[in-house]
């Protein structure tokens, strides 16, 4: 249950923070000053079509946060507005609605995406930051695509899995700010194999940082090299210690800091990984000096040295913050529903995935403008709550047509907040039984021909 009068006191600070600013310059999202030179560098030579790649961006972020993601529904959204606004008809196939988002550029939506992380991070209050610095947070998840041939060449199912009855599927990873919520970048790789593993993403990402940042992590990312290389860009790291080494710390090393604390020197191994050439291997230090300490029933690894100005109970509370980003995952996968993309090749996956991450974005600029306003933190908003908010909004964009009306509607958005629950344990497990149908045991056509023979088989009890 709310309490109203912290509700009213956040709508208040809203409107009169909202007075001194241009507010509505910030709802236009799409063609802001800031994303316009983006926009326009990346913009396509084209002619005038029915879909030009401005609204055909446009509609495919429609399409993306909308519960029915299909082709059709969008183009007959398109189609009815038209009708509305006294347009020229046009028709609802979906023909020549595909064909333009086969012609929209990846650069084009990937660079939108990036550099929209970027302008919210940028205007993160300096408040938000952790002891003063900005914190970026990394993690890897898996989103499964159509059961296509090509999409099975790029990124193969599950070797687990019989030929036919599984799904492509693919790792991302990506980088995001802690204070803000922001994805900053993101790339799309195999599973498995070769390239495929974490770290190996991350490391294509690492332009993303910048000197002075703090990347924090979970054990994926403790190594020798990641922490050598970010050492080099003065880029500090605070990661879960990985398993095997966690196994065998002894506190009773090293320099002690602490109760369970202490500084040690890492030697760099001595055989070089197939990832990295020899310069690469012959350039990183020989040594490494690195603290370890216990947090939580976790032993974490950082290259923040000084217990004065980094104390244990200040990386205890940071590393708990690391959990923002499995709700960034969870928002993205789950709320905006990128779980399972729809395209049927690899290229349009990806760019698939580039859309989700704009329109992830786009819903987190609107929670910044909220958050500034309001004096809160954009981590206490809801970002369900905003993101229903705006596909509300979005059906009657023109009757927001001046500051005040903007302000309301930000005001809005800073009305739900997020309970603060630290230390909080959900089970992995699912309460609400699957239909008892058996589970296909062999491709579609096989199994299409056994139920003419024989009809269906009985369902399991």
């Amino acid at each position: 249950m709310h309490n109203n009068r912290s509700v009213l006191s956040r709508q208040r600070r809203v409107r009169h923070h909202a007075a001194a600013h241009d507010a509505f310059r910030f709802f236009d999202l799409l063609t802001s000053p800031e994303l316009f030179d983006t926009l326009e560098a990346t913009l396509p030579a084209h002619r005038e079509r029915l879909f030009p790649p401005t609204e055909t961006l446009s509609m495919f972020m429609a399409q993306a946060m909308k519960s029915d993601r299909s082709c059709q529904g969008i183009v007959d959204d398109v189609a009815v507005k038209r009708l509305l606004h006294g347009l020229p008809l046009c028709s609802t196939k979906t023909g020549a609605y595909c064909k333009a988002r086969r012609r929209l550029p990846l650069e084009m939506v990937s660079e939108m995406a990036i550099t929209t992380g970027h302008l919210i991070a940028g205007k993160a209050a300096h408040s938000w930051r952790w002891r003063g610095r900005p914190v970026r947070l990394v993690d890897g998840t898996t989103v499964t695509l159509p059961d296509t041939p090509a999409n099975q060449a790029t990124y193969p199912q599950q070797s687990g899995q019989k030929p036919g009855l599984g799904f492509p599927i693919c790792r991302i990873v990506g980088i995001t700010c802690l204070a803000s919520g922001a994805l900053l970048n993101a790339v799309m790789g195999k599973f498995k194999g070769k390239g495929g593993s974490e770290q190996t993403l991350l490391r294509s990402l690492l332009d993303t940082l910048e000197t002075g940042d703090l990347l924090l992590g979970d054990a994926f990312y403790a190594s020798y090299f990641l922490l050598a290389e970010l050492g080099l860009r003065g880029v500090d790291a605070v990661f879960e210690q990985h398993g095997a080494r966690k196994r065998s710390t002894d506190f009773r090393r090293g320099k002690r800091l602490g109760s369970r604390d202490h500084s040690i020197t890492l030697t760099k191994p001595k055989i070089r990984p197939d990832w990295m050439t020899i310069e690469q291997y012959e350039s990183a230090p020989d040594t490494l000096s690195v603290r370890e300490l216990e947090v939580g029933g976790k032993v974490v690894v950082t290259t923040l040295l000084c217990p004065k100005t980094t104390p244990k109970i200040a990386l205890k509370a940071l590393y708990k913050r690391r959990w923002h980003v499995e709700l960034d995952i969870r928002n993205i996968k789950t709320t905006l529903g990128m779980e399972t993309l729809s395209c049927k090749t690899p290229q349009m996956g990806e760019k698939e995935m580039w859309v989700y991450l704009l329109a992830y974005n786009l819903i987190r600029m609107i929670m910044l403008q909220s958050a500034l306003l309001a004096d809160v933190l954009p981590r206490a908003l809801s970002f369900k709550h905003t993101l229903q908010l705006w596909l509300a909004a979005s059906e009657a964009l023109h009757h927001l047509d001046d500051n005040d009306k903007v302000a309301e509607f930000l005001a809005l958005v800073a009305e739900q907040t997020v309970a603060n629950r630290p230390g909080r344990i959900e089970p992995r497990a699912i309460k609400r039984r699957p239909k008892s149908y058996p589970l296909l045991t062999e491709t579609r056509p096989v199994a299409r021909a056994t139920v003419q023979k024989y009809g269906h088989p009985k369902k399991v009890k």
